[in-house]
């Protein structure tokens, strides 16, 4: 299998970007840097997953996407990303927020608490492209191994997690049946 050159450089480049857009906010806490920091940390974080998605929507038979799909260079810096917020929204109140009832499970009048906190709702934005993008890598992995169109799936991974996993399993059950009567979709 032939290398892609350009893989290397991208990585670097979106980790070089990344890393400059926040140092202004390296020393940010609560109040107009941490809102600043929260906003930038939520257009960089959503302008960072949107290359893979057009690759595996746009491309999903190039080597650049499967290249690019197989590497964990986007989960490692979003992760840093997403640790770094949650340790400037994290306040002692935090703990008791979450497990406020009496049955130590989360309330949701409490988790809305929690999120009024420009800090916190970055740093669960970033999760949540995080684990959608992680789901849609599956979804695209699996629909290459198994030849089944992922490109409608994919593209629901990325507002709408749950339901792009399951027009995957759909897709994926009606190819199946398709297959064994003989038919192509």
């Amino acid at each position: 299998m032939k290398k892609c050159p350009l893989l290397p450089n991208l990585c670097l480049l979106f980790s070089h970007v990344f890393l400059f857009m926040l140092l202004p906010f390296t020393f940010a806490t609560r109040g107009f840097l941490g809102s600043q920091l929260a906003s930038n940390a939520f257009t960089i974080g959503t302008i960072a997953v949107l290359p893979f998605y057009t690759l595996m929507v746009l491309a999903p038979k190039s080597e650049l996407t499967k290249k690019s799909m197989e590497s964990s260079i986007p989960y490692v810096v979003l992760g840093i990303l997403y640790a770094y917020l949650l340790y400037l929204s994290w306040t002692p109140e935090t703990i008791q927020l979450i497990f406020a009832s009496k049955y130590l499970l989360p309330e949701l009048t409490s988790i809305g608490k929690m999120f009024s906190s420009e800090l916190t709702l970055a740093s669960a934005w970033i999760h949540l492209l995080v684990v959608d993008l992680f789901a849609a890598r599956q979804v695209f992995q699996d629909g290459l191994e198994n030849q089944i169109e992922t490109r409608h799936s994919v593209s629901f991974c990325l507002f709408f997690c749950p339901i792009g996993i399951l027009t995957h399993v759909i897709t994926k059950a009606m190819t199946r049946t398709s297959r064994k009567e003989g038919h192509t979709l």
